[in-house]
């Protein structure tokens, strides 16, 4: 394994941006029960994921080494269980003591929970299909840092696997704790991959604003009219392997 990087401060920095959000936000917001534009933007993205896992050639995730990048509590790594992932193979690192102790308390124990800063995480090179980052790096405004933890994440994957990237394009003029993550950015995060990429999410105060009867139909139609008002993308970012992979 490459050599740890040097102290940083930018792990403190994303803990104060992530209570700052935490102590500004109702948490019913987020809620899959509470909040009809929370379900609706989790199915979707399930069903983008599925798609972009299936044509590239996975039919099952059974037996699939899969880490996330700030797991929160939980709720990515039990989606994955449902979709057929081996709790045994699934990991999850997180920065907030807090939130690595909900998603310890909520998750098969055979599901590893790391707290901590990412970059200092044990995981070997080359021993993952799949790392996931979920809002993540719209978090980490270090460009330095953000860059070194790509970097780690990229050596994590075995070739044919790959980095999962769902994030913000656009930033928030509101909130100075986040910054957009458009597709160049993935790009250069992670230079030299394959990427599938999508838009994805109705614009989450517009999706907050319409009846629950309307934000399926509006998903579907909306786009197509005002492309913008999907404000996330959905990124699958392949490490080449010694053979040609199958496209998606």
């Amino acid at each position: 394994m490459s050599p740890v990087p040097p102290p940083s401060s930018e792990p403190q920095a994303v803990a104060a941006r992530y209570a700052r959000r935490d102590a500004a936000q109702d948490a019913q917001r987020y809620s899959l029960y509470a909040s009809a534009s929370a379900l609706q933007a989790q199915q979707e993205r399930l069903r983008a994921l599925r798609r972009l896992w299936l044509a590239h050639g996975w039919h099952s995730l059974a037996g699939l080494a899969m880490t996330e990048v700030g797991c929160g509590s939980g709720g990515n790594l039990h989606d994955l269980i449902r979709l057929g992932a081996d709790p045994a193979q699934l990991q999850g690192l997180e920065l907030l003591p807090e939130r690595a102790a909900q998603a310890r308390e909520r998750l098969p124990a055979a599901v590893r929970i790391t707290p901590g800063d990412a970059l200092q995480a044990p995981i070997a090179p080359g021993s993952q299909q799949a790392v996931l980052a979920f809002t993540l790096f719209s978090s980490v405004l270090d460009t330095a840092f953000r860059t070194a933890l790509a970097q780690r994440m990229w050596q994590w994957v075995a070739p044919g696997g790959g980095v999962l990237v769902y994030d913000f394009t656009v930033g928030n003029p509101r909130n100075p704790d986040v910054q957009g993550v458009p597709l160049r950015e993935v790009q250069r995060l992670f230079p030299g991959a394959q990427i599938a990429s999508r838009r994805l999410t109705l614009a989450p105060p517009l999706a907050r604003r319409l009846p629950p009867a309307l934000l399926a139909p509006a998903a579907a139609v909306l786009p197509a009219v005002l492309p913008v008002v999907r404000t996330h993308r959905l990124s699958w970012v392949v490490k080449p392997s010694s053979s040609p992979l199958s496209s998606s």
